[in-house]
């Protein structure tokens, strides 16, 4: 049996290995053969934004692109950008902050996305399973269809369209929570009281904006698990014999529905991350998201990869987690 899970473990980490490699290539590919290239882009777009009357010289152009590493061949430059990547975890410099390095503009927003991400999709994975069960074993009564129907209608908005309308709602309306930003500008980064309120209050309503479309997307499918265990023949016996319903629902519901909804949240978390870019955007939040949609108007190239690397890692990493507790939760993947 320990051979058994230490091979699908091992297959596992070989898949998502193909997949990150496979992935990265892809977009390597994509954004280098975008018809110009992005010094000449870049120059070209200060020109226009400063009003500068003097054009750059080719000779100008030419000497960032060596700094860049653009000046060769594009599977030169793929195999350079892998080996500095593998062997020094180096996305090269940024266009925008040149010299800085890409890699520390990433790392200086990537706790932002992990700790509000992170936290948003872990209470509405548990909210939504909750809810999803007992509105499903109460499937008969108006209060679960009620709840059904009002999760149904929420589940289908757009994060960023329900960000809006939180802001309109508790920023503009009720002045409750700020609208973007991570902390007060009147506070210093500590671990004081006034500060971890300010961060709270600042991340509320992204995060809420998050929760209130997952937790009821999860709800929905938990709730249809639920009803298609109900109808099993040992579900039947379980209630025959007089089993107490917490007990039917811990041992026997919930276990078995845990194994799909890890598999659906392993599924949509790419999904979510996407999301989630717009959210950090509207609200202004300091994250990864934010960074790259600055990086997509600035053009700068070598943040745009690192993001988009960074983010499969984390994704792929997330999901190779969920995978690695299959064996727990199902015991005939430890047999198998």
């Amino acid at each position: 049996m320990k051979r058994s899970i230490f091979s699908y473990l091992i297959n596992r980490i070989l898949l998502y290995a193909l997949i990150f490699i496979i992935s990265l290539s892809a977009f390597f590919f994509f954004i280098n053969l975008v018809p110009g290239d992005p010094v000449t882009r870049y120059i070209q777009m200060m020109e226009q934004r400063y009003g500068l009357s003097t054009p750059a010289s080719e000779i100008v152009i030419q000497k960032y692109k060596e700094v860049f590493g653009l000046d060769k061949g594009l599977f030169e430059r793929y195999t350079s950008y892998l080996t500095r990547l593998i062997l020094h975890q180096d996305f090269g410099p940024s266009f925008v902050a040149f010299p800085k390095p890409a890699i520390e503009l990433i790392l200086e927003s990537l706790p932002w996305s992990v700790g509000l991400l992170g936290t948003s999709v872990i209470i509405a994975w548990l909210l939504g399973v909750i809810l999803g069960t007992i509105v499903g074993w109460k499937r008969d009564t108006k209060i679960s269809s009620v709840v059904f129907t009002t999760g149904l209608v929420i589940s289908q908005i757009p994060t960023y369209l329900l960000a809006i309308i939180l802001v309109m709602i508790f920023t503009f309306w009720l002045n409750l929570f700020p609208m973007g930003g991570a902390y007060s500008a009147m506070l210093q980064r500590s671990f004081s009281l006034p500060f971890i309120f300010s961060l709270i209050k600042h991340a509320f309503l992204p995060s809420m904006s998050l929760i209130f479309v997952y937790v009821f997307g999860t709800m929905i499918s938990q709730r249809a698990l639920v009803i298609n265990v109900l109808g099993e023949d040992y579900i039947k016996l379980a209630e025959a014999k007089g089993l107490k319903s917490s007990r039917l629902v811990n041992r026997y519901i919930l276990r078995n529905t845990l194994l799909p909804q890890a598999t659906g949240l392993a599924l949509s978390l790419g999904f979510i991350v996407n999301g989630f870019f717009l959210i950090e955007w509207i609200f202004n939040y300091p994250g990864i998201g934010r960074l790259f949609m600055m990086a997509i108007r600035e053009m700068d190239y070598n943040v745009l990869m690192g993001i988009t690397i960074t983010t499969m890692f984390c994704v792929l990493t997330a999901n190779l987690i969920i995978e690695f507790l299959y064996p727990l939760i199902d015991p005939r993947i430890r047999r198998g």
